[in-house]
């Protein structure tokens, strides 16, 4: 095949994927604290960041909360109001309780960061897959799920503006830049 029809195959696939601006599907879950959430309605008409992990994970959850941390400490120091929103991926053994744990080691603020369950493996893994394109799975012989790692910001219409790499520390200040950049 040359080169010309490459290309226009590319740019076919990429407008029919969406390109990344996929509109969030709708999506029910209960918080850290127990309260009913529908995503996105419940931040509508503002930008928010999210990404996907569990408490029990053992390679890139640990670093990724904490760069949402540090994303949360710096939108503060900016005086910026930036929903923050964890999702996990292992609603069976991620309780209110055991999120509610897991968050308080990295001091969040709940009124700005919400830390997802309520509902089943199979919804997680297909709203991640059909409104993230992030696919979720069970690993075998082990209690660990694979999940990306990025973080993603998402537009006050619902769509995702753009992902950043979750175990990065820099995305923190690229996200700031980002959100600065489009609230102009």
């Amino acid at each position: 095949m040359n080169v010309k029809l490459w290309t226009a195959i590319l740019i076919i696939i990429l407008v029919t994927t969406g390109c990344g601006s996929k509109d969030i599907e709708k999506f029910e879950a209960v918080n850290q604290h127990g309260e009913k959430i529908s995503l996105p309605g419940a931040y509508e008409g503002e930008y928010w960041v999210a990404d996907f992990i569990f408490t029990s994970c053992t390679t890139v959850c640990p670093p990724m909360t904490g760069n949402m941390a540090r994303l949360q400490q710096q939108l503060k120091q900016e005086n910026m109001d930036v929903p923050l929103v964890s999702i996990s991926v292992d609603p069976v053994n991620d309780t209110q309780d055991v999120l509610l744990s897991f968050a308080e080691k990295y001091e969040p603020d709940y009124n700005q960061w919400d830390f997802l369950t309520g509902y089943t493996f199979q919804e997680v893994k297909e709203w991640s897959i059909k409104s993230f394109q992030s696919p979720v799975k069970k690993m075998e012989n082990s209690d660990q799920v694979a999940h990306g790692t990025s973080f993603f910001l998402i537009d006050p219409e619902g769509n995702i503006y753009k992902t950043y790499s979750g175990t990065k520390a820099e995305s923190v200040n690229e996200i700031i830049e980002d959100i600065k950049k489009r609230k102009e």
